[in-house]
């Protein structure tokens, strides 16, 4: 894989780390009840984080080390291995909880920040 590549990898975790974020800002976790997209958009937002990640070269993660590489692509796998059990309030921490740092890296990394 080139370093564009995993460039354009980095760019789509930290794309879609911000809709998320940006998704729930001024939600509450209640909302997943009553919105039925709410939920599936953030589960795909997480997806994508997950899938990007799995595509960044070993080479560019071992670069990366604050990343933490395997429980984002593990999530990747519970959603869509494990659709029938996702509890919304896993999603919602994650977002709250582990995407903003992660976009803090993702910036200062790619010049955004």
């Amino acid at each position: 894989m080139s370093p564009t590549d995993d460039e354009s990898r980095l760019r789509d975790m930290l794309d879609n780390a911000k809709a998320a974020v940006e998704a729930v800002r001024g939600r509450k976790l209640d909302d997943c009840r009553t919105d039925a997209i709410l939920p599936a958009a953030l589960e795909r937002f997480v997806e994508i984080v997950g899938e990007a990640a799995s595509r960044v070269s070993d080479a560019r993660q071992e670069t990366l080390p604050g990343i933490p590489w395997r429980p984002i692509i593990a999530m990747r796998h519970r959603l869509v291995h494990g659709y029938m059990t996702i509890d919304p309030r896993v999603i919602w921490d994650v977002i709250t909880d582990d995407l903003p740092p992660l976009i803090a890296q993702l910036e200062q990394e790619l010049g955004d920040g």
